[in-house]
Formats: C-alpha cells, structure tokens, sequence
C-alpha cells in the first residue's frame, strides 16, 4: 500500500480530480482537507490556503495515479510524491485491494 500526496487550488478541483481517479479505480480512498501553505514562487516566499488530497492505492497503481494527476492538475509543478506504508491492518489491506479490483465491489 501506499499514499500519495498533492495539493490543489481549490476544493472544487481537488474533490473533481480524486473522484475522477476513484471512479476509474485507480485509488481505493482519498481524504481533502484545506491547508495553509507557503513556498517559494518567482524569488519570493508565498503563502496561500490550499487544499491537500491523501490518495490511498496499491504499489500496482502508483505511475498510473501519477500519469492521471500529471494529465488533470491545473498547477504546472505540482506537489506528487508517494510514501509506502510500512504496516497496514489486514482488514484495511483487503479491502484496499478489493476496491482497486477490476470487477464491481457490489
């Protein structure tokens, strides 16, 4: 299992992109949450609010998430980084790889 990290403008992009991944089983799950961020953008530091999406897949699943966030993100540079997940519950493990299957969950 892994989670893979990326923020969003706003709420509304960052819900209509992992639903988009989510209904097409690239990713079991994901959370939105807003965030206060800052950066460096053309030589200054830059603070914004954003919103940040923990996507949760499989290793299987990690370079297509990848191609379709790269393809859907509105930002030119995106922040798309993943984290294995050391240790996972086995119930939450199978249900994971159960809803990324390719047949109906239902």
């Amino acid at each position: 299992m892994i989670i893979i990290y990326t923020t969003f403008p706003d709420r509304e992009k960052a819900l209509e992109i992992c639903k988009n991944l989510l209904l097409e089983k690239l990713i079991a799950c994901f959370n939105v949450f807003q965030i206060d961020s800052g950066y460096w953008l053309d030589g200054k530091v830059s603070q914004d609010k954003e919103f940040a999406a923990i996507l949760k897949t499989s290793n299987f699943k990690e370079q297509e998430v990848f191609k379709k966030l790269k393809e859907l993100h509105p930002y030119s540079v995106p922040a798309i980084f993943s984290v294995e997940i050391k240790t996972v519950d086995a119930n939450y493990k199978q249900w994971l790889e159960e809803s990324l299957s390719n047949t109906d969950n239902q």
